[in-house]
């Protein structure tokens, strides 16, 4: 953890994030349950929980929040943008170049110190545009 010192690995927290960083559909805690159970039968939903805390504290992984509605985790832990589909819930990462330069015009605005942003666009994926044309 940040500040925290000596964090030490593993099975369970190895296995989290190997089954975080195979996959690109920014699961919830209890996809990441089915899919650690496959190789660790006897983990308990509390210890993947308490391990994506920590994941998240240690900068591995990052905790997408969209409100109080689900919480999803993603395997990249780089700054990156997100669409959000608001049909079918897809979540999708975006190679676009990041914006610091927003980071300064809040500070500007406001005059409060910014130290990063997170930026999701929301709106219906291609799928859900397709079935909505029929």
């Amino acid at each position: 953890m940040k500040g925290k010192g000596f964090v030490r690995k593993t099975k369970q927290r190895e296995a989290i994030l190997e089954a975080l960083r195979n996959t690109d559909v920014h699961p919830t805690a209890d996809w990441v349950y089915q899919e650690v159970r496959k190789e660790m039968p006897h983990v308990s939903l509390g210890t993947i929980y308490r391990n994506l805390k920590t994941l998240t504290e240690m900068g591995e992984i990052q905790e997408l929040c969209f409100g109080s509605t689900y919480t999803r985790f993603d395997g990249n832990p780089d700054d990156h943008y997100h669409f959000v589909c608001e049909d079918c819930g897809l979540i999708l990462d975006l190679g676009l170049e990041l914006m610091p330069e927003l980071d300064d015009q809040v500070t500007q605005e406001i005059g409060c110190q910014v130290k990063s942003h997170r930026l999701e666009f929301y709106g219906k994926c291609f799928e859900c545009l397709k079935k909505n044309s029929n």
